[in-house]
């Protein structure tokens, strides 16, 4: 017969057992499926409550926000106050209700103060409320703020450059979702570079933001043989329309230096050394309807830019009209055989742009751009195969840059073998080209004559399809990451005109919004 002792010590050998992996699963699935299963039974009970009661009357009495320690009350008064009840002409249904609610939840999110998800409940008042109807609602929305102090420190190479950055964030500093934001780098090519911005949402609305901001930074420009120093200010409206296209209008104040030139700089540099000062507006139109911004596989993307500088009362020494406008489309590529994605996809880019000048302020005399507003092309970030700066108009080995440009680019993306198409890695093969031409020599006075001027610049634009571009071919590799795209390309150039700097073999672009 086995004595008590016998019988607890084979009870702790029971427990001292390690427990099979493969049961341990089973148990660990079974709890899952059961959970999983009674939360899709109290969403489907929902669902079949709201189906049934969605055409009666509902009334919102009341919204609160939970957990909002940071945020002032009167700006979230903006956002629900007008979907009460006591606001409407006419009670809601349940399901009107709920719409409403979810729109002004969704406002909560875009302003980036609170953690997704926001979390809804819907009660009844207290019977013990004289105030109260039967067909009376109140609404709870669950928040969790985010941290109000987020600062980051780290190191970038790419581009030819390499960098060491600080960035603190301050979310929600006044209550009211205003951010503060400032930057501070030292790097390779940009010798040090501040920031400061403040922003802020107008009226509670997330898609109307205003932000004022100032500068002071220093880049080395080694392809002009010259270092440019900036100090000035900006602000900023953004807003999103109806169709959902982004809108940015703005005014920069720069003082602008150009010094530190190379000993073997340009006469065309040189010429253009000391201080300017750029007072201008700006604007700008961004249509995104790509699937992913980085790295695209359906979809297209549409962007205008305008800027006018020292036009009229806006003073500055500095004035033209300048343009650009960049465009990308991109389609998957079925194959024979295969259903769904393949993976494969063909993405197109075309990008332009164009400085019209101006006479200053009263003056009736048109001068010719400056260096450091002209546009500049060739790199591993939009013409591949070419050194940074590497296309058009050149003095000696500085690139002085352009006028009028150009530049296209076909990339064929595939997915590397026994690697997952849902991974963010891929194969290209590339062609890509542009010119980049000047509408006078820098140094020279242009007409005063606006129909000579438009015929100059008519000229400059038709030279542009006067033979084939700057082209350069290859292939490469491609990764996605979430706060950049790079690329390890192996490019070679095919045509090169005089005077440009091509470059064969390996090249690494680092981008958001590569050509």
């Amino acid at each position: 017969m086995a004595s008590p002792g016998d019988s607890d010590n084979h009870i702790f050998e029971k427990l001292q057992k390690r427990l099979d992996p493969k049961i341990q699963e089973q148990k660990s699935k079974a709890l899952y499926e059961r959970e999983h299963a009674q939360y899709a039974k109290s969403q489907a009970r929902l669902g079949e409550l709201i189906d049934t009661n969605s055409t009666l009357p509902c009334t919102i009495s009341s919204i609160q926000i939970l957990n909002a320690k940071h945020t002032r009350k009167s700006f979230l008064e903006r956002i629900f106050n007008p979907i009460l009840n006591a606001n409407q002409d006419r009670p809601y249904t349940l399901t009107e209700a709920l719409r409403e609610v979810q729109i002004a939840a969704e406002k909560l999110h875009r302003l980036d103060i609170f953690q997704p998800p926001i979390s809804l409940f819907v009660d009844r008042p207290l019977n013990t409320d004289p105030t109260s109807t039967p067909t009376d609602f109140d609404i709870y929305l669950s928040v969790k703020e985010k941290s109000r102090i987020l600062l980051k420190t780290g190191t970038d190479v790419g581009n030819a450059e390499g960098s060491a950055y600080g960035n603190l964030l301050w979310r929600n500093v006044l209550g009211g979702a205003e951010t503060v934001n400032l930057n501070a780098s030292l790097g390779t090519r940009t010798r040090s570079a501040y920031q400061a911005s403040f922003e802020t949402p107008i009226l509670s609305n997330p898609d109307l933001r205003w932000e004022v901001g100032g500068l002071a930074s220093s880049t080395q420009k080694a392809w002009a043989s010259h270092e440019e120093a900036l100090t000035g200010g900006w602000t900023k409206l953004r807003w999103i329309a109806a169709g959902g296209a982004r809108h940015e209008l703005g005014y920069n104040g720069l003082w602008r230096q150009i010094t530190g030139l190379s000993s073997n700089a340009s006469p065309t540099v040189r010429a253009e050394a000391g201080d300017s000062v750029k007072s201008s507006v700006s604007h700008s139109w961004t249509l995104d309807r790509r699937d992913n911004s980085i790295l695209p596989s359906r979809g297209y993307y549409s962007k205008i830019m305008s800027e006018l500088a020292g036009w009229g009362p806006m003073h500055g020494d500095v004035a033209f009209w300048k343009s650009e406008m960049e465009t990308q489309a991109a389609l998957p590529v079925p194959l024979p055989g295969i259903k769904g994605e393949t993976g494969i996809s063909l993405t197109t880019s075309l990008r332009g742009g164009l400085i019209y000048p101006l006479s200053l302020g009263t003056s009736s005399e048109t001068q010719a751009s400056h260096i450091n507003d002209r546009f500049q092309l060739g790199g591993p970030a939009d013409v591949r195969g070419f050194r940074i700066s590497g296309l058009g108009p050149r003095d000696g080995e500085d690139a002085v840059g352009g006028d009028v440009y150009a530049a296209g680019s076909a990339n064929l993306m595939f997915p590397i073998p026994r690697v997952s198409p849902d991974r963010p890695f891929r194969f290209q093969a590339f062609v890509n080209g542009g010119r980049l031409l000047a509408l006078k020599k820098p140094s020279e006075k242009l007409s005063s004559n606006t129909e000579s001027i438009q015929k100059d610049l008519g000229a400059t634009i038709a030279e542009l399809g006067d033979g084939l571009p700057s082209l350069a071919a290859g292939i490469g590799l491609v990764y996605a990451h979430p706060v950049a795209r790079f690329e390890l390309n192996f490019s070679l150039p095919l045509v090169v005109r005089k005077g440009e700097d091509a470059r064969k073999g390996l090249q690494m672009g680092i981008g958001l919004n590569l050509l």
